[in-house]
């Protein structure tokens, strides 16, 4: 059994540039053999025992009955919009179980103002949670140390052809050009770094604002069925800001 398990890796291993052109099949099986034994154990039942908190964790964790009732229908309290990174992880940052909110992730969190040609990735996401699943709220996350924001501010504004030098990520940023403008006004002579962590966080106001251009968000707030809420992760000092977006919307009156 676990000389067959090797025969793929052999294979793989041989077509890797070598010093030695000849592989022996039965010696390269051998050390393979011989390797996973002294890190697994002397046998299969003590590899077995060594793996059951894991197995047992793993086991845990899959919650038969509690995706069960998922399959049925999903019930998201949340739509939350929370940047790519990597390092920032809603579900992780706010203890979200799955089914309790509706995800979407883009470069600097960043929702582009209603627009059906250019950015329909994001209505689609929006249409959805707001008009079909009716999340109760929309929560948009900033975070520290965005890669997003620090391209968005540094975009050379002056260049005379307009070109860039990324083909997607200078153009989507720009939809954080309000948040920018507003920075370098009132701003205008803090650090390159300061500018960046106020933008972080002006640039949630200003997506919360754009998320007014769309009309099953505008009416479902006006109607008090949706409420708009901002964060802000500062996962290097270890803290979370959330504030409510204060906007004073009104149900269309109907003539």
């Amino acid at each position: 059994m676990a000389r067959s398990s090797c025969d793929e890796a052999i294979l793989k291993l041989k077509k890797l540039p070598s010093d030695k052109e000849d592989l022996d099949d039965d010696i390269a099986a051998e050390k393979i053999v011989k390797s996973t034994a002294e890190l697994g154990g002397e046998d299969d039942q003590d590899q077995e025992k060594a793996c059951d908190p894991v197995v047992e964790r793993i086991k845990d964790g899959k919650h038969p009955a509690y995706y069960q009732q998922l399959a049925k229908e999903q019930h998201p309290k949340f739509l939350v919009f929370a940047c790519s990174d990597s390092r920032v992880s809603p579900s992780f940052i706010l203890n979200f179980k799955p089914g309790e909110a509706f995800m979407a992730r883009n470069i600097a969190n960043m929702v582009p103002a209603f627009n059906q040609l250019r950015y329909s990735g994001v209505g689609a996401v929006i249409e959805y949670a707001v008009d079909h699943l009716e999340v109760e709220n929309i929560l948009v996350i900033g975070h520290s140390r965005c890669g997003g924001i620090k391209a968005l501010m540094s975009l050379d504004e002056t260049s005379a052809d307009g070109t860039t030098s990324n083909d997607f990520i200078d153009d989507w940023v720009k939809i954080g050009l309000p948040a920018k403008a507003k920075v370098e006004s009132q701003w205008p002579d803090a650090t390159f770094e300061e500018k960046c962590i106020l933008c972080e966080m002006e640039s949630v106001n200003s997506s919360l604002v754009n998320l007014l251009t769309y009309p099953y968000v505008r009416a479902a707030v006006a109607n008090g069925a949706l409420k708009l809420m901002g964060g802000y992760y500062d996962f290097v000092n270890g803290n979370f800001k959330l504030w409510k977006a204060d906007f004073e919307v009104k149900p269309a009156i109907i003539i």
